[in-house]
């Protein structure tokens, strides 16, 4: 287990149980997790992904704000009808 939770270190232990599973070891998930847990074993928390500030073209997709208030943007902008209904403008 600890052999497989290092080779792969983005699997939990479902997975890890299947592994072992598919090597011939007669083992239950609830018993892996309970080892696992045992053992302090944690899958690292993914990183997210920076979007990208630039496209090919160099043009600017987002600014990078200056100043207190100055990128923003409207969200849920809509308007209502007379007779109360709403639509997006």
């Amino acid at each position: 287990m600890f052999e497989l939770a290092r080779q792969y270190g983005r699997y939990g232990y479902r997975r890890i149980a299947a592994s072992l599973r598919d090597a011939g070891w007669q083992v239950n998930d609830k018993r892996v997790e309970r080892l696992w847990r045992r053992e302090g074993l944690k899958v690292p928390v993914k990183q997210p992904k920076k979007g990208r500030l630039w496209l090919n073209d160099g043009f600017c997709v987002r600014l990078r704000p200056e100043y207190r208030d100055h990128v923003w943007s409207y969200d849920f902008v809509h308007c209502r009808t007379d007779d109360g209904r709403a639509f997006r403008g």
